[in-house]
């Protein structure tokens, strides 16, 4: 188990560009961009954060509008759109150390309501929070490494989608909807499953609406060292 902590570590560090030297920071750095709504019937989002602060959520008319705030320079964040396929990536990450206590780097991304969205997360180090409820989701995918996730799902889906959740040493907090119905399951060797409004049904979790729900959420946590707490009810 300590060896594939150590692994698991490893990996998450190198994805974010980390050695032993600090980063070298400049003056503190704010950008913004917004994209208009187009013809795509789906947008795929990829998110691509080695090391930082990702906070995601609705609050725009637009497709997307995003604020950026970042103090090392070569880690400019880099939007690239192409008719249904928006990607957002950290910059220049491979020269560039990384020592959290000098650096400060954060997106704040809000996305419209009425795009329907695959949404791609791929999460280095660091805290993410993505208030995804509201949005018009087709399907949800994350993939974090160090650190905290917190990811709330509560809202009123109109259709079915699948959450699949791959994690690394840290942290996941899962918000579900009430207003659908939850199947739930965990897996790949996670330190600790919490659960709270859902029930276990042999190898997975339910929520009362399952049965006779007309729109369902599928959710799957595949995790290495860490913990997970899945909360089924409207709280």
């Amino acid at each position: 188990m300590i060896v594939k902590s150590l692994l698991l570590a490893a990996n998450v560090l190198c994805l974010a560009g980390c050695v032993i030297n600090p980063t070298p920071t400049g003056p503190l750095q704010y950008d913004s961009f917004h994209l208009e709504r187009d013809r795509a019937e789906v947008v795929k989002v990829n998110l691509n954060m080695g090391a930082g602060k990702l906070q995601a959520g609705s609050g725009t008319d637009k497709l997307l509008q995003a604020y950026f705030t970042y103090n090392v320079a070569a880690w400019k964040p880099i939007v690239k759109y192409q008719t249904g396929v928006l990607s957002i990536d950290q910059g220049r990450t491979e020269h560039v150390n990384f020592h959290p206590g000098n650096v400060k780097y954060e997106w704040d991304l809000r996305f419209g309501r009425e795009t329907p969205l695959d949404f791609g997360v791929n999460f280095g180090a660091g805290e993410a929070q993505l208030d995804l409820g509201s949005l018009n989701l087709r399907s949800v995918h994350v993939h974090m490494g160090v650190g905290k996730l917190e990811l709330d799902l509560r809202g009123r889906p109109q259709h079915d989608y699948d959450v699949h959740i791959d994690g690394g040493i840290g942290e996941a907090v899962v918000r579900l909807p009430s207003t659908a119905g939850v199947y739930a399951t965990a897996t790949g060797g996670i330190g600790e499953v919490k659960t709270r409004g859902l029930q276990k049904q042999g190898d997975h979790w339910e929520n009362d609406a399952y049965p006779t729900a007309g729109v369902k959420v599928n959710v799957d946590v595949h995790g290495g060292i860490g913990s997970i707490t899945l909360l089924g009810d409207s709280d």
